[in-house]
């Protein structure tokens, strides 16, 4: 038996995980010595290893936001679901760790031809365009999927929230029954009737038109929720959250993202006392007798500490704004898919009669097996400079994809003009960290 040097342990392990992105050390361990049956390794080495390289898959691990000395940009913190079934969506794809900066990503396990719906995805939770918003809240839309509700085929299933007859009312709306029994995973936290203290917050994310404060105040409503309810659903809700790429407001402001704008740390600090106020510690005892009301069981320690601190409370900001679909839905599946200004893949909302809120992907060319999929996370018909741009806020430094390589190299390709910012608006929404 021989002991292999770290290098070759690392190699091999890298190679492990890139095509076992969602298997734990244990079953790594066993498949690294049934393919290097002369090695004699310790589980206990094997760990090490992982946890080094930043590979590790336990429920509340995560890569660390690291600083990218080549470019002083911080890379975002993000790592694979442990145990995905990813044929609860589509047997077309599998997940794929790639490395710590690039993170993970979705590749073609077989040959996707041009045009097919590649999968389809509910949001994990949803915070929709304030347009959309408002209808919710004018009982006009859905306040589950968002579909309008004047687009149902049978408006005769409408059912309202059941706090509706409560004073103040809620006036929430749901397409049926079943839209309402799956918004019970997030709307009691943020119902009007049954927790008044979430309405500042909701008002404040409004006003400023800030989606990533509204989707903060989903996911953690759903967060709480299943945790009242059942051990193994909070579970996993957690993993599907904790796994989501992450990288906080200080360090996009520290990356250049906000461009010359200072982050408006003040009105960040304003949204986090409405965030507490809402889920945490509301102001008055009749505000408080609610919450207690809907969270009986006592929020565990672990999840206080992952949810209520300002810097979590700023990294989950962070986490919402990389991992939202520009409709405003946080999606399982959707969310592993990697940028490129030449994307095969695009994101379309086709079922607006019955479903809004679901997403298509569908593929925009022949994609092989093995072949990344990619969308596109800015408008591909901006030039170079402004695509660049536009993707600092993501936090991955100067766009590479094959088509920005092309355009940069093209002689005849004219001098980018000084970029200034298109209007005050535009400033004032960096400076919050708004998308």
């Amino acid at each position: 038996m021989n002991t292999p040097t770290d290098e070759e342990l690392k190699s091999a392990l890298l190679e492990l995980r890139a095509k076992n992105a969602t298997l734990g050390i244990p079953k790594l361990h066993a498949l690294l010595l049934a393919g290097h049956s002369h090695w004699s390794v310790s589980e206990k080495r094997t760990r090490k290893i992982i946890q080094a390289e930043g590979l590790i898959l336990g429920p509340h691990k995560q890569h660390p936001i690291t600083l990218d000395s080549s470019s002083d940009t911080f890379i975002p913190a993000s790592r694979v679901i442990e145990g995905l079934d990813m044929t609860r969506w589509t047997k077309k794809i599998e997940v794929k760790y790639f490395n710590r900066q690039k993170g993970k990503g979705l590749v073609a396990t077989e040959k996707i031809t041009q045009g097919d719906a590649v999968w389809k995805e509910n949001p994990f939770i949803l915070a929709p365009e304030w347009e959309v918003y408002d209808l919710q809240v004018m009982s006009a839309a859905c306040g589950y999927c968002s579909t309008p509700l004047q687009n149902l085929s049978n408006p005769a299933l409408v059912l309202h929230c059941d706090a509706a007859s409560q004073s103040p009312p809620c006036n929430m709306r749901f397409c049926n029954r079943l839209c309402l029994s799956r918004s019970k995973k997030t709307h009691p936290l943020l119902c009007s009737a049954q927790n008044p203290a979430s309405v500042p917050l909701l008002r404040f994310a409004q006003v400023n038109q800030w989606q990533a404060l509204h989707a903060l105040s989903q996911c953690t409503a759903r967060l709480l929720l299943s945790e009242q309810r059942d051990e193994k659903e909070f579970l996993e809700d957690w993993n599907i959250v904790a796994a989501l790429a992450q990288l906080g407001m200080e360090e996009r402001a520290k990356g250049g993202w906000l461009g010359s704008s200072e982050p408006d740390r003040a009105t960040w600090k304003r949204a986090y006392d409405l965030y507490l106020h809402a889920f945490r510690e509301p102001s008055n005892e009749a505000e408080r007798k609610k919450l207690r009301k809907i969270l009986k069981k006592p929020v565990r320690k672990s999840l206080a500490d992952e949810l209520f601190g300002y810097d979590v409370f700023l990294r989950g900001l962070g986490r919402m704004n990389l991992n939202l679909e520009s409709h405003g839905g946080l999606y399982v599946l959707h969310s592993h898919v990697n940028h490129s200004c030449d994307p095969n893949i695009s994101v379309r909302h086709l079922d607006q009669r019955s479903a809004l809120s679901r997403i298509t992907m569908v593929a925009l060319r022949n994609i092989e097996p093995g072949e990344e999929l990619f969308i596109t996370y800015t408008n591909p018909g901006m030039p170079l400079e402004s695509r660049r741009q536009h993707l600092l806020e993501w936090g991955f430094g100067l766009c590479d994809c094959s088509r920005c390589q092309t355009e940069e190299n093209d002689p005849n390709r004219k001098a980018p003009e000084k970029s200034i910012p298109a209007d005050l608006e535009a400033e004032l929404k960096a400076g919050l960290g708004v998308m």
